[in-house]
């Protein structure tokens, strides 16, 4: 899989842009503010139908602009696909897959994968476990339909269950609907989730000791208040009941997939408490490239790999085991300058200037 063709008009601070790309490397350098990030931000909304750095479609928009315009043509193994998105001011959006209108969200996830690499990733391992919570649901969402739709369904019902759970003259009986709910959603988003850090850790382990020249080795844990892996909806169900007496008194729910976590350990240490800054990049390294190939087993082609502004941030080490192994997946990297990367790749690469929202 790759993109053949990306096209802007009114996105950020494109005016207007008509890009052809590489199916190798493509490396988008300039100074900071000038429009780099905004080439690799448009791919990862025409995946996923989101920004990664706002939720608010309205900011896409230049400034003076009533509506953007964002278009990829993607060359796969099957079928060539076409995703064009028209972002309108008032937040609303148009999205169509080879001219044919997608009534929800769902519709195009899968129809171009992407793994993004930012410097932020390093809350996945520094920061509370909503930002690990978060990366898990993403990358499930891009590879299971039915894990998106539960997880939207089971933050529904959650939602619906504070709300009662804030309003002390409301009937209590009616938790024990809302608990029903969430733990079959819930135990659904549990199993999938289990499986994902299985996987993480198959790919991931032989990745970590790669980069680390076999000195170090990861492991992922996922952590949760269910301890009856064979009977997660029963038990959630259980837990979710006896709790309910203090959720009313906090007005909150308190246990759930919306709570869990997942521990990122090397050398048996917690690295977001012990870990030192090289050992959290190395895990954020080990992660994103287990991604990669986790997307390449389960949907048979690897996704586009968007790379933002990270080699400058890693030693040689690691920016060597980065270039090595993205020579088979179409990768876009954003940077200041060029470090020695041609001793690396092959000639299928493409550099770009970009200035002022102009690239060349």
């Amino acid at each position: 899989m790759y993109i053949k063709n990306l096209n802007l008009i009114n996105f950020r601070n494109y005016k207007e842009l008509s890009l052809s790309l590489s199916s190798g490397a493509n490396i988008f350098i300039g100074d900071n503010a000038q429009g780099k990030t905004n080439v690799l931000e448009s791919i990862y909304y025409c995946s996923l139908g989101k920004s990664h750095r706002t939720n608010k479609d309205k900011e896409l928009i230049k400034w003076g602009a009533k509506e953007a315009y964002v278009s990829i043509y993607v060359s796969k193994e099957r079928l060539d696909k076409r995703i064009d998105i028209k972002i309108f001011k008032e937040g609303k959006k148009g999205i169509r897959v080879n001219s044919i209108k997608l009534n929800t969200i769902s519709d195009l996830i899968g129809v171009c994968n992407v793994v993004m690499f930012s410097p932020e990733d390093l809350k996945i391992v520094k920061e509370s476990p909503s930002y690990r919570r978060r990366f898990i649901d993403m990358e499930l969402s891009k590879l299971n339909k039915r894990y998106y739709h539960s997880l939207v369904q089971y933050n529904k019902v959650l939602n619906e269950r504070n709300t009662v759970l804030r309003k002390w003259n409301s009937d209590k009986n009616i938790i024990e609907v809302y608990d029903r709910q969430l733990s079959s959603y819930g135990s659904f988003i549990v199993k999938e989730r289990l499986k994902y850090i299985q996987m993480l850790n198959e790919k991931g382990k032989e990745i970590h000791k790669k980069i680390t020249s076999e000195s170090e080795n990861i492991d992922f844990k996922y952590i949760t208040s269910i301890k009856d892996y064979d009977n997660i909806e029963k038990e959630l169900f259980k837990l979710l009941s006896e709790n309910a007496q203090k959720d009313f008194e906090k007005g909150i729910t308190s246990l759930g997939p919306h709570r869990d976590d997942f521990l990122i350990n090397i050398n048996n240490i917690d690295t977001r408490k012990f870990g030192s800054q090289g050992q959290q990049r190395t895990a954020v390294l080990s992660i994103k490239f287990a991604s990669l190939e986790i997307v390449k087993e389960q949907s048979g082609e690897y996704p586009i790999l968007l790379l933002d502004d990270v080699l400058s941030e890693l030693d040689f080490k690691r920016q060597r085991y980065i270039l090595n192994s993205i020579k088979k997946v179409q990768t876009i990297i954003t940077g200041t300058g060029i470090i020695d990367i041609k001793n690396y790749l092959d000639s299928d690469v493409k550099v770009y200037t970009v200035k002022d929202g102009t690239i060349e």
